[in-house]
């Protein structure tokens, strides 16, 4: 799909709250916006506008979509996961019932269906899991057989291990100090789990890191990752460029490219994770367009 086409896919709205509430260490919030309910995919997220018509706050803050509801009650909704770490999330999981919140969206690439039923492996970090439970729907209604790793730093970093139990085949749970589940990460269970159900494709959302490892474990086993990058989206449209980042084309040549349009998912073997370093990512000699030696 063009970018056209995909711009015309997106909508503006003033969405309402209907519902929030805390979730371990989260605020999980369901927004009537019909628009976006309609239109959205697993793997696409929206971005929301913060602190009102006269705030001082001028950028976005871009959500994974958790799950949509076409039709209900008030509407088509659209749930998100909020972890608050600066003054825009804060406003955000502040928001109480009835509250309205700008939203654009669904805005990104989604995750890509198979098209035959396949065993896959679906990997979350953190509230980096939230767009997986509805891509695991999803397919299980495509016949595949669906197992998930969730994993976090501690137990209450969790998010949706409940849900999790409920909606796939087989879940695991990893905790970086050992409080739920195993210690260590969840690349550790994850080559044990494709060989055992012949996985061929592993989802992942979550840390940049956690994306790298799963995506080698993933090729060290035959299967193809899939993975939705957590990038800087100031803009989440593709103007403002602070989301960009090095991905290898289908004619072998490195370009950065924008992962709130380009992405934010791509198959990880594409992904140019040598140039991470501390989450960032630089431009590498040799992509399209790099600088060169004496050059202006």
């Amino acid at each position: 799909m063009s970018e056209r086409q995909l711009r015309a896919r997106v909508t503006q709205e003033v969405a309402e709250v209907i519902a929030t509430r805390r979730v371990g260490a989260y605020q999980h919030l369901t927004l009537v916006a019909p628009g976006v309910a309609e239109l959205a995919r697993p793997g696409q997220f929206v971005a929301l506008a913060v602190g009102g018509e006269t705030s001082g706050t001028l950028l976005r803050r871009s959500f994974s979509i958790h799950k949509v509801s076409p039709s209900g009650t008030y509407g088509g909704t659209v749930e998100i996961v909020v972890s608050a770490v600066g003054t825009g999330t804060r406003w955000i999981v502040d928001r109480a019932p009835h509250d309205t919140i700008d939203v654009v969206g669904p805005l990104g690439k989604a995750f890509p269906l198979p098209t035959e039923p396949v065993a896959c492996v679906l990997v979350g970090g953190g509230y980096g899991s939230a767009p997986l439970f509805w891509l695991a729907g999803e397919l299980r209604e495509r016949g595949c057989h669906v197992e998930m790793v969730l994993g976090a730093a501690s137990e209450d970093r969790l998010f949706g291990v409940v849900e999790a139990r409920r909606s796939c085949d087989g879940v695991t749970v990893t905790t970086d100090d050992g409080s739920a589940g195993q210690q260590g990460w969840v690349s550790d269970p994850l080559p044990e789990i494709i060989e055992r159900t012949k996985a061929g494709v592993v989802y992942g959302c979550g840390p940049m890191g956690m994306l790298e490892s799963i995506t080698r474990v993933a090729q060290a086993h035959g299967a193809v990752a899939q993975v939705a990058v957590e990038e800087s989206m100031a803009c989440g449209v593709g103007v403002c460029m602070t989301c960009v980042m090095p991905v290898v084309g289908s004619d072998g040549r490195t370009r950065m490219v924008r992962s709130c349009v380009e992405g934010p998912v791509f198959r990880g073997d594409r992904v140019r994770w040598d140039a991470f370093d501390g989450g960032h990512a630089r431009v590498p000699d040799d992509a399209v367009g790099a600088p060169k030696v004496g050059g202006h």
